[in-house]
């Protein structure tokens, strides 16, 4: 799809009222110049008849009308118009005048009429009156008319030294529409060259020397995406280096169990060998699940995917899921919570992760034939809670438990350290608070995840 030219988008969109408006004002000029001519010269026009109808002769029953080479010669003065004349009577038939010239039925003989009509395939403006005298019985109609020409340079005249000055307020106008418009854009056009020259791996933020609010809105949304890009670029590095840290080490074993066992002929050493192969490949499996899980809880800008969600369905549905791992290990998983909705603000397959890696934690570090629950309490916050029956975890050690890659010294578990280091991240994603206990009633621990309430509706 073609891109639109901003320039030009602002310039058309000014320029367009600026034209309507002249199209209107010419249109209200035209009319009402017509409107002023016509009247100047109607009045003309109407003296004139006025003046042949005292020229009206009544000699007994007679009407006759003289007209004088002068009185003919002041109705024909105007060198631009010819002028025409007709009398009639009602009775007499043409008393003078052009026989050619158009009559009118005047139904309101007090009133004078005009009208325009063509005489010799020629325009023209015609009055006609009924003559007033009461020494003539018959009806008399005078009808006294001019060509247009005169009303037409006329017009021509006004209109010109009415629209010259506007079509030249106009062009300035756009001439200075088009100057300042492009100074107006000019911090576009040098952002676009800063970003331009910008090389890949600059994501430093943008120089912000705009003096324009929408320029400087316009560098600050760039520089919370840079912002956002850096954030995700550092976390995508310490993935790595953490993958690469944590899986040379097993990885390296697990190569030398595999020549370990190649170089055995005992097929029980064999056996034994290739039983560490396969607990060593267990562990890498379930740490390389940890880091991807540990580097999808990375916040980045994770708020905009927090969605209302009920917190009580899903921990049920989490622990329907952990009931054979349970039971597998011999331990018995139970929930107790509430049979209302819980709800609040979050994201369900993160809030998943949360809380399967909190009955993980506590099946892989619980006793044979112990319990592990799962409580969800929403008195006053929703409060989630894990407990298990294990040996706990030592009060100076509860601080850096949520370290990455931190395992306790007394631990017999297989975890690789980021089980709980990927409920912090997660608990901060959705600004939860999460609390590390001992219980008091007897050995194990519990962790708590502390949310924020989302509102019913």
């Amino acid at each position: 799809m073609a891109s639109k030219s901003l320039k030009h988008t602002i310039i058309i969109r000014l320029l367009v009222p600026v034209f309507c408006f002249l199209l209107i004002e010419t249109a209200l000029s035209y009319w009402m110049t017509l409107h002023y001519v016509d009247k100047t010269n109607d009045r003309w026009l109407l003296n004139s008849a006025h003046s042949l109808e005292q020229e009206i002769k009544v000699t007994g029953q007679k009407i006759s009308i003289e007209l004088s080479a002068n009185a003919l010669e002041v109705f024909s003065w105007d060198d631009l118009d010819k002028t025409y004349f007709r009398v009639v009577s009602e009775n007499q038939g043409e008393l003078a005048g052009d026989p050619e010239l158009p009559e009118l039925d005047l139904i309101d003989g007090t009133k004078p009429v005009f009208f325009n009509s063509l005489i010799y395939n020629e325009p023209i403006r015609v009055v006609a009156i009924q003559v007033k005298n009461q020494a003539i019985a018959d009806k008399v109609t005078i009808y006294f008319a001019e060509t247009l020409h005169k009303r037409q340079e006329m017009m021509t005249d006004i209109l010109l030294a009415d629209l010259i000055p506007q079509l030249l307020f106009t062009i300035l106008i756009s001439l200075y529409l088009f100057k300042n418009i492009k100074i107006i854009l000019s911090p576009f056009h040098k952002l676009s060259k800063q970003i331009a020259r910008r090389s890949p791996q600059d994501l430093s933020p943008m120089t912000d020397t705009y003096v324009f609010t929408e320029v400087k809105t316009l560098t600050d949304t760039i520089n919370l995406l840079l912002s956002r890009l850096t954030a995700a670029i550092a976390a995508q590095q310490r993935f790595i280096a953490n993958a690469a840290h944590q899986l040379r080490t097993p990885l390296a074993g697990l190569k030398l169990q595999a020549e370990v066992a190649q170089r055995e002929n005992n097929l029980d050493t064999m056996r034994t060998s290739l039983r560490q192969m396969q607990n060593s490949t267990d562990r890498v499996s379930h740490m390389v699940t940890q880091l991807l899980a540990l580097a999808r809880s990375e916040p980045i800008e994770g708020s905009q995917k927090l969605k209302r969600l009920d917190l009580q369905l899903l921990v049920r549905e989490v622990c329907i899921e952990w009931v054979p791992k349970a039971l597998q290990e011999q331990l018995e998983l139970s929930f107790d919570g509430p049979d209302h909705p819980v709800w609040i603000k979050g994201d369900a397959v993160l809030l998943k992760e949360l809380l399967s890696n909190l009955i993980d934690n506590a099946i892989s570090y619980g006793h044979i034939d112990g319990n592990v629950v799962v409580k969800l309490s929403s008195d006053e916050l929703p409060i989630l809670q894990v407990e298990d029956d294990g040996d706990g975890i030592p009060e100076e050690e509860q601080t850096r438990i949520f370290e990455r890659f931190y395992r306790i010294q007394s631990s017999s578990g297989n975890g690789c350290g980021l089980g709980l280091a990927i409920v912090k991240e997660i608990a901060d994603l959705h600004q939860a608070k999460v609390q590390i206990s001992n219980r008091i009633d007897r050995k194990g621990a519990v962790v708590s995840v502390l949310f924020k309430r989302f509102p019913s509706k």
